[in-house]
């Protein structure tokens, strides 16, 4: 009998590995999960790289021993993107399998050029050419300026990964950046088909900002108790499967089909930060209940395992639309209208990736000090 990975890959879900460290990429282990896990592709981002260069020696030869003077930053960027480069080498045969829709690795941009464009294209052009392998996916906020380097970097051919999604208006906005760029592409003489981008659609933090919310509400009197406790665990699941409707949506009609014919891909859903932060629910409901057709689901380890061990497969990503609708309004009701919530989460998503950056570089030029390596201090 399959074990529930494999039943979740063959409902049509892509599971990526929300984790990268170097001792993975060498010691067989990648390989490993990429048969046992059904894995088809990884994401990245500064608080997995701060932990990973954190913890143990791995990086310490490197670091210790790479050529020219260096800034913090600098040798940052030499250290990830020899691992994702690694990491995109394991899963090329997922990748050349899949056709070039799957088996992509995932590669921030620094979270301070979330709100400049032009900052993100640049950097994003390095990271390209510096990783050089078709199956990396740069990574960008799902900020405003965000959508704007989406459609430039897609017009260049550049595979995106756009990140900290949170509301349906953001996410209409960087499916209308991806179909305006590839358009753009089009109207430049490109081929399409080789070009790759998920919308990383972010949930579970969706109901810890609810939550903390209804407590307020409650403690202030304004909210009955029973009420809120109706109310508690389910915005996140409703908002993504809204998400999810509305890609449908947009991925069908004359102007998708118009690019379908000249083998664009869709930009596919991708479910991120689904580790069940509640203890009082289910260790894999963010897993279970967002089950469906051309979606990704990019899981820490710890979730992936609690799958494999007691996860249920049926489709569900688009199932009960009108309760998630009105789960929407209801909270609007209680006075907790969704717009307010994902700004939130938003501003703080971006401010914990900075900060992760922040602590990340601090720690680099400790251990590179500890390691006798003197970095420059900028440029």
């Amino acid at each position: 009998m399959a074990n529930p990975l494999e039943q979740l890959h063959a409902a049509g879900q892509s599971i990526w590995l929300d984790y990268i460290d170097r001792t993975m990429l060498h010691n067989g282990e990648l390989a490993r999960r990429i048969q046992s896990d059904v894995l088809t592709g990884m994401t990245s981002n500064p608080t997995i790289f701060e932990k990973a260069l954190a913890q143990g020696t791995a990086y310490d030869a490197q670091l210790k021993d790479a050529a020219g003077d260096r800034t913090a930053w600098e040798m940052f960027e030499l250290v990830e993107t020899d691992d994702v480069r690694a990491a995109c080498d394991i899963f090329r045969p997922v990748y050349d399998a899949a056709k070039g829709r799957d088996g992509f690795v995932s590669i921030e941009v620094s979270p301070g050029s979330a709100h400049d464009a032009e900052a993100t294209i640049t950097e994003a052009h390095r990271l390209w050419k510096t990783v050089a392998r078709p199956n990396v996916m740069i990574k960008v906020p799902g900020t405003p300026e965000g959508a704007v380097a989406v459609r430039r970097l897609i017009a260049d051919g550049i595979n995106v990964n756009i990140t900290l999604l949170f509301s349906i208006d953001a996410h209409k906005r960087v499916i209308d950046a991806y179909l305006d760029g590839l358009e753009d592409r089009v109207k430049a003489g490109g081929a399409i088909s080789g070009v790759a981008s998920v919308a990383s659609f972010f949930v579970s933090r969706v109901d810890t900002e609810v939550e903390k919310r209804l407590d307020a509400l409650v403690k202030a009197g304004s909210c009955d108790a029973n009420h809120a406790d109706a109310l508690r665990g389910k915005a996140a699941i409703s908002n993504a499967k809204l998400a999810y409707r509305l890609f449908r949506e947009c991925f069908a009609g004359p102007r998708w089909d118009a690019l379908a014919a000249k083998g664009a891909q869709l930009q596919r859903p991708l479910w991120a930060s689904t580790s069940t932060k509640n203890p009082a629910y289910r260790d894999v409901i963010y897993v279970e209940q967002l089950i469906g057709p051309d979606t990704v689901n990019t899981m820490p380890p710890a979730t992936i395992e609690a799958f494999r061990d007691h996860g249920v497969t049926a489709q569900t990503v688009d199932a009960d639309l009108d309760t998630a609708e009105r789960v929407i309004s209801d909270l609007a009701a209680a006075g907790i209208p969704l717009k307010g919530v994902t700004d939130q989460l938003l501003t703080d998503g971006l401010a914990s990736f900075q900060k992760s950056f922040e602590t990340l570089i601090a720690g680099l030029e400790s251990k590179a000090k500890q390691l006798g390596r003197t970095l420059v201090a900028s440029r």
